[in-house]
């Protein structure tokens, strides 16, 4: 039993704080609602004396603008949607950061759907958008059924990352070809001519690009491509330490591996240390995406930087001009240039472990050839 009041009755609840409305801070302020519903938005000319009015009573008698109102009225809002694939992966998580912080000083708030690579999931986040009447949507895509439920309803959208092909939307996209070409390059000037791929997918434009850097590479030096060395797999760690595994017990003769994004990375990461694999004396091996992780372990990883809070702020821009109408009619794709951090995993082809081996005794290393 709670205490009691002293005639022995319970106390009554205490009842929930009235929201101000603007009416009240009118009266707060001394002046007229419209007055101080332009002294807020920065719409209309308001003197400085009586913004500096409006806006200290406003913060006494906790005044907040209904914004779900103004939604209804105009039907806009200051809010703009974020689906992201995984906000648990460092690139989603530093792409949502930048997308917020640009959005946020535009003087829009973004809501935050995270999908987990699920479409069925985006697809609902799609329709929480539509609910809350988000003046435009950053997505990276899952499927085009998300894309194309916010199009049909008006909502501008960016795709972010990648792009769903067939779709003509805004997007920003970091050069994957460039990345890939330049990385795979930088293994071929150490002498590396057995080089294997590690990569999760090539049907959307990041994995597409990937692929194509890294045959762009070898074709410029003259290295054949050999099929048998682009190692598909799934995008998460166990299954790339298992597809690792198995490469490298398919091909002894690789000398260096280009896992195609941080999470591959991981997974390759852990099956060469399973393996009794040094980097880079053993084996070199270069990623897609700096995440924190790879500075950090020893040796550091050479890697492609996407410099992915750029990407996001972009986005962000992108966004903003859009709604704004400044953007010209027609979808505009812009590019974000990758750079290489150059790291200790990588080094000229040195031994490579023979998993045969001699015999039950041991393992053999013999030189690359």
């Amino acid at each position: 039993m709670g205490p009691k009041s002293g005639d022995g009755a319970e106390p009554d609840p205490p009842r929930p704080r009235r929201r101000p409305t603007i009416q009240d801070l009118a009266r707060a302020a001394a002046t007229s609602p419209s007055t101080a519903s332009r002294a807020l938005s920065g719409n209309g000319y308001v003197g400085a004396d009586v913004r500096a009015r409006v806006l200290a009573a406003a913060e006494r008698i906790g005044y907040v603008p209904d914004s779900n109102a103004r939604t209804l009225r105009n039907r806009t809002s200051r809010a703009v949607g974020m689906l992201i694939s995984d906000l648990r992966n460092p690139f989603y998580a530093n792409l949502a950061a930048g997308i917020e912080e640009q959005l946020r000083s535009a003087g829009y708030h973004v809501i935050v759907v995270n999908n987990d690579g699920e479409e069925e999931a985006e697809v609902e986040g799609a329709r929480t958008f539509l609910a809350v009447r988000v003046s435009a949507a950053i997505i990276t895509p899952v499927s085009d059924r998300a894309v194309r439920m916010l199009l049909n309803d008006g909502v501008p959208v960016v795709q972010a990352d990648r792009m769903v092909e067939g779709l003509t939307t805004d997007g920003v996209l970091v050069d994957n070809v460039r990345g890939a070409r330049e990385v795979t390059a930088h293994l071929i000037g150490l002498g590396h001519t057995r080089i294997a791929l590690l990569i999760d997918e090539t049907d959307w434009t990041t994995g597409a690009g990937r692929l194509a850097g890294y045959r762009a590479a070898l074709r410029a030096a003259g290295v054949p491509m050999d099929p048998g060395l682009v190692v598909p797999t799934k995008f998460q760690p166990e299954a790339a330490r298992d597809a690792v595994t198995g490469l490298l017990a398919r091909r002894p003769d690789v000398t260096a591996l280009f896992a195609a994004n941080n999470m591959l990375a991981e997974g390759a990461f852990q099956a060469l240390q399973r393996a009794g694999r040094r980097i880079p004396d053993d084996l070199s091996l270069v990623a897609f995406d700096d995440v924190p992780w790879m500075s950090m372990v020893s040796p550091g990883i050479t890697t492609v930087d996407q410099h992915t809070d750029d990407l996001g702020r972009a986005c962000a821009r992108l966004v903003v001009d859009r709604i704004a109408g400044s953007a010209d009619g027609q979808a505009t794709v812009r590019y974000i240039e990758p750079s290489v951090t150059f790291r200790g995993s990588t080094a000229p082809p040195g031994a490579v472990i023979s998993l045969a081996g001699p015999g039950p005794g041991g393992v053999a290393v013999s030189p690359s050839s």
